[in-house]
């Protein structure tokens, strides 16, 4: 297999885990009722739109037979935030100790491990290559930690709250 072939299918299948996992937050984002939560969740979807464009134009461009562009696309990957700002954290969090919303933390922790597992594939994927498509790599896994970042500190949070709530008897 050829060097563009191998990186052919390393891209095809980021792109396929980025669809999906895009698709696990379009759908959760049916399931959270909060105003805080939604709009976390569509900046997240719009990023994750935004690393299939990046990824689809890798593709593009390997599929020409040409080198990968990463600093030309870098523009079509927004740049990560904190996703809720210092008010909407805490009256997220309140939120979801009021309502008892325990599928929020199967949600986030799902969430987590998604973007985990798709920070490591990249950077696992990036110590096996080299040169733009290390860099591109390396460039998807580094936003992909943000995104670990923001899941795991809810993921702990709600399971810690949950786990000293007096549940009765």
């Amino acid at each position: 297999m050829s060097k563009n072939e191998n990186l052919i299918k390393i891209f095809e299948y980021a792109l396929n885990q980025e669809e999906t996992g895009k698709a696990f937050f379009e759908h959760s984002l049916e399931r959270m009722g909060m105003g805080a939560a939604i709009s976390a969740f569509k900046r997240l979807i719009e990023e994750e739109q935004r690393h299939i464009l990046f990824i689809n134009q890798i593709l593009k461009d390997l599929k020409a037979g040409e080198e990968i562009k990463p600093t030309e696309i870098r523009e079509m990957v927004l740049e990560p935030t904190d996703y809720f700002d210092a008010r909407e954290k805490t009256e997220f969090l309140q939120q979801c100790i009021e309502g008892s919303m325990i599928p929020d933390v199967t949600v986030f922790n799902t969430a987590w491990l998604i973007e985990k597992d798709l920070s490591d594939f990249y950077r696992n994927m990036a110590q096996n290559t080299e040169g733009k498509a290390k860099q591109a790599l390396m460039m998807l896994s580094n936003w992909e930690k943000e995104h670990e970042r923001f899941f795991r500190e809810y993921r702990d949070k709600l399971s810690e709250t949950y786990s000293k709530m007096p549940w009765g008897g």
